[in-house]
Parts: C-alpha cells; sequence; structure tokens
C-alpha cells in the first residue's frame, strides 16, 4: 500500500503535556479489572517506597494529544487498528507527575495480509518529566506502538485481520 505519505518518517508531532491524576490511575486501574493496591492506596504504596500510588504498566496508552499526529490525521479511521504494543520504563510512573508527551513516527512496513494488504505504522512515544522549571527533563518511559492501516477491501469486507 502506498496511501501513507512516508515522507513522515523520522518526523514528531507537537508535544502534549499530561498530568497524571490518582483518579485517572484508579479509574484505569477499575477498567483492567486490577485491584493491586499500589493503584488505589497512597498509604500502602508509600509504604512500599513510592511517592504516590502508581500507574498500571500499560496507563500511558491513554495518553493522548489533543488532535491526531499529521501522518495519521488524513487516513480514514474506519481502516486503522490497535496493534502491538511494548513498554520501556526507566521508574514507574506515579500520582502527581507531569510529562512531555512527544510522539514519532519512526517506519512504515507494507505487509500482505490473508484479506488483503495493510501498513503497520511504528511509532515511539516518549514521556518526559516537567520540572518545577516548566520544561521537560529526564525520560521516564518510551511506547513502542504499531497502527494497522488495513486495506479499504478489508474495510467493506468487515475482516480485522
Amino acid at each position: 500500500m502506498t496511501e501513507i505519505d512516508r515522507s513522515w518518517i523520522g518526523t514528531t508531532a507537537p508535544a502534549f503535556r499530561v498530568d497524571v491524576e490518582r483518579g485517572a490511575i484508579r479509574k484505569f486501574a477499575d477498567a483492567i479489572g486490577d485491584d493491586n493496591l499500589l493503584y488505589r492506596d497512597d498509604a500502602f504504596a508509600r509504604r512500599h517506597g513510592y511517592d504516590g500510588i502508581v500507574a498500571p504498566p500499560t496507563f500511558p496508552t491513554c495518553f493522548r494529544a489533543s488532535q491526531d499526529p499529521p501522518w495519521i490525521a488524513t487516513l480514514d479511521r474506519r481502516r486503522i487498528v490497535a496493534g502491538e504494543m511494548g513498554f520501556h520504563y526507566h521508574r514507574p510512573i506515579v500520582a502527581g507527575m507531569r510529562f512531555e508527551c512527544r510522539l514519532q513516527l519512526v517506519g512504515i512496513d507494507d505487509k500482505e495480509g490473508a484479506r488483503g494488504a495493510m501498513s503497520l505504522l511504528r511509532q515511539v512515544m516518549s514521556g518526559h518529566l516537567v520540572g518545577d522549571d516548566g520544561l521537560a527533563h529526564e525520560c521516564v518511559f518510551t511506547v513502542r506502538r504499531t497502527t494497522v492501516y488495513r486495506s479499504a477491501q478489508q474495510v467493506t469486507s468487515r475482516s480485522l485481520a
């Protein structure tokens, strides 16, 4: 498939900020059905060496910019499916942290599936801790994710493969 503008490879979308709130962590833990007290009880988390309640490992999946990155913005949303994700942490995310997040398109692979062609958009999101000075400093996490852009044929045949 050649519908995706490959000139975006290597570019980074505009940075966006995320404030990690206790309530958001608890709601996320509820949504994934995890009752771990590290995600819910501030005192419990502090007794175990954390600065506050800890976010579950997949929590950055809910970090979103206010608009799609430019390489996604013009694509047909009906043809987009989430693919593989991987998380790397330099330290845990805890309530009260503020991040500047950056999303970069690192590559595009074209594949032929059993039900048609697809493009795999490989992206990396990094989360840099925002300090008291308002500037982004250390990188706390990176998320590698693949977004699948299915062929128009797959959408009309209602195939998720």
